[in-house]
């Protein structure tokens, strides 16, 4: 007999929706402050996350050309 997936969807949904609410008063604060910024201020964040995003996908480039051990 096949289990039903329904409950565990509204327990992971209940879940989201909890995390959502507790959330979105932080992403809120973010996005008022990102409005804040000035021009010059809003474009050293973006260089900074452009930064850190290339330097993790030279650290996956780096795992994924390494041999796996046998």
């Amino acid at each position: 007999m096949a289990r039903s997936t329904q409950p565990q969807r509204l327990g992971r949904t209940r879940a989201t929706a909890r995390g959502v609410r507790r959330a979105w008063p932080y992403l809120l604060m973010a996005w008022e402050h990102w409005k804040s910024l000035s021009p010059e201020e809003k474009e050293r964040y973006k260089k900074q996350a452009r930064g850190y995003a290339n330097r993790g996908k030279a650290v996956l480039d780096a795992q994924r050309r390494r041999k796996p051990p046998p």
